[in-house]
């Protein structure tokens, strides 16, 4: 399951990243979002979600969140 199905409020494990994109590899990795980091869906927006990581709290995109599996 990605980041878009997932349920406002509920914490998750990152399983991976499936992206075929090296610049969105890194810059997810370096908002702290890799494979075994705990990820929270703050809240579903229109054009993606907001998203708490470690101590940040990060408004990303549908593609970045269908990427992004737990």
């Amino acid at each position: 399951m990605n980041l878009t199905h997932a349920q406002e409020g509920q914490e998750y494990i990152v399983k991976a990243i499936e992206t075929d994109d090296e610049e969105m590899d890194a810059f997810l990795f370096s908002l702290g979002c890799y494979s075994g980091e705990p990820i929270t869906v703050v809240a579903h927006r229109k054009g993606g979600c907001v998203v708490s990581i470690k101590d940040g709290r990060y408004n990303i995109d549908n593609q970045l969140a269908s990427a992004i599996l737990v």
